[in-house]
């Protein structure tokens, strides 16, 4: 695979926009109320679809409930975010192709 430039790559990060980790599940729940619909014994109906973002940041796990109006910005970022570590990956193969062919002083020069 051939190794694209550091300044295409750098773009390329940059014309990202925000960025999310994670992933978004779906969400059901069963309340604790009786008589409600999500505990009939017959048929019983949960409350949902709830949406979730679940994201490991700086080693601690979280997450964190999405608005419905929210989804698809928040799935966009999610997009974005894995798109930002293959483009990470890139640049670093882009710099060491640099170093490589012009030396690590290259690499100081902002180039």
């Amino acid at each position: 695979m051939q190794a694209k430039s550091v300044a295409v790559v750098r773009s390329a990060i940059q014309a990202l926009g925000p960025v999310l980790p994670g992933s978004i599940s779906k969400q059901w729940n069963v309340c604790g109320k009786p008589g409600c619909r999500c505990k009939d014994a017959k048929h019983p109906q949960r409350h949902g679809p709830y949406y979730q973002l679940s994201f490991t940041v700086a080693g601690r796990s979280s997450t964190m409930f999405l608005k419905p109006g929210e989804l698809a910005e928040a799935r966009q970022c999610v997009r974005r975010y894995r798109r930002l570590k293959e483009l990470s990956a890139q640049l670093v193969m882009a710099y060491v192709a640099q170093a490589r062919r012009s030396g690590v002083a290259s690499l100081a020069e902002g180039n």
